[in-house]
């Protein structure tokens, strides 16, 4: 497996009046080529930390790190064409437009825009991949805050990078903004450009990616693709159309020896049902003349695996 970002054992402390604070303690990050990685944790886990470390914005204590197959920070400008990072608000001028602000940028980086063509033809496809195509007219100034966030990564994508790190791309947004960003992003990952995405927001980042880090105070807890970290299900939500009896269905299942919950959240009423072999849930219930409208596995989410490591603990950076 081809990794984008490696770093072993990588450590940064700081020392303060109250003694020496581990903001990241000994993490091991691999990130695969290509999707969308999720490198989540709740706010003070390290994960900005770790970000500015790999982007030579902050010296690491000890540990090494990998981005693209290259030794940073020793080979950092070497690698840096190929990196687009969005982890601080950029800086765009109010009164330009989104496109003026992105043709100024486009310009500055001519000298090494082998292949990537004109400015103009770099500034209308990043500006198409990001969803900003009829407002890159408008005024930086009266974007929202959505807006403002794809043009900080139209930007990055400029460069044509194959490694793009987002640290917090939804903080601040509402529901609409976060929706547009999502969407933005899957959308690259689908691309082939190879995506770090940081966040706190577990459920949300599920829906985009296809692995996944989850660390706490600074160190690993979990890592890898998503459907193998939530797991497998062995749960299913049972339903019957109306007018049938959950009461004698939850009988039936019983007898047939399910381990039958509680009726469960379905619109329509249900019961939760263990078992390693659903089909046989329909052949109990069909036996008994019973029908289902409703067989639906209850699988876990990133945020439930996430509360089972870090339960009873704050894992906040120390």
């Amino acid at each position: 497996m081809e990794l984008v970002i490696q770093t072993e054992r990588l450590r940064k402390q700081y020392a303060t009046r109250h003694g020496v604070r581990v903001a990241v303690d000994d993490l091991d990050l691999a990130v695969p080529r290509g999707g969308v990685h999720g490198f989540l944790g709740p706010n003070g886990s390290g994960k900005t930390t770790t970000i500015r470390m790999l982007l030579g914005l902050a010296r690491p204590t000890s540990g090494t790190m990998r981005l693209l197959g290259e030794p940073v920070p020793q080979r950092l400008p070497a690698v840096m064409h190929r990196v687009g990072a969005v982890v601080e608000s950029p800086k765009f001028s109010p009164h330009l437009s989104g496109r003026r602000n992105l043709l100024l940028l486009a310009r500055s980086l001519e000298t090494d825009a082998a292949g990537r063509g004109t400015p103009a033809a770099q500034v209308a496809k990043a500006v198409e991949t990001v969803g900003l195509t009829g407002r890159d007219g408008d005024a930086y100034r009266s974007y929202s805050l959505g807006m403002k966030q794809r043009l900080a990564i139209a930007a990055t994508l400029l460069k044509d990078p194959d490694l793009l790190i987002l640290d917090e791309p939804t903080n601040g947004l509402d529901p609409a903004g976060i929706r547009e960003i999502r969407e933005t992003i899957r959308d690259l990952g689908a691309s082939g450009v190879t995506v770090l995405l940081s966040s706190h927001i577990l459920a949300e980042v599920q829906q985009v990616c296809t692995s996944a880090t989850i660390i706490g105070r600074g160190r690993l807890l979990a890592s890898g693709r998503v459907e193998e970290l939530v797991g497998g299900t062995s749960a299913y939500r049972v339903a019957l159309p109306a007018g049938g009896s959950l009461d004698d269905a939850r009988r039936v299942l019983r007898d047939a020896g399910f381990d039958v919950g509680p009726p469960g959240a379905s619109p329509t009423g249900g019961l939760t049902v263990t078992t390693e072999r659903p089909e046989d849930v329909t052949r109990a219930l069909a036996g008994a003349g019973l029908w289902l409208s409703e067989l639906t596995p209850l699988r876990r989410d990133l945020e439930s695996v996430f509360l089972e490591l870090t339960s009873g603990t704050e894992m906040g950076a120390a």
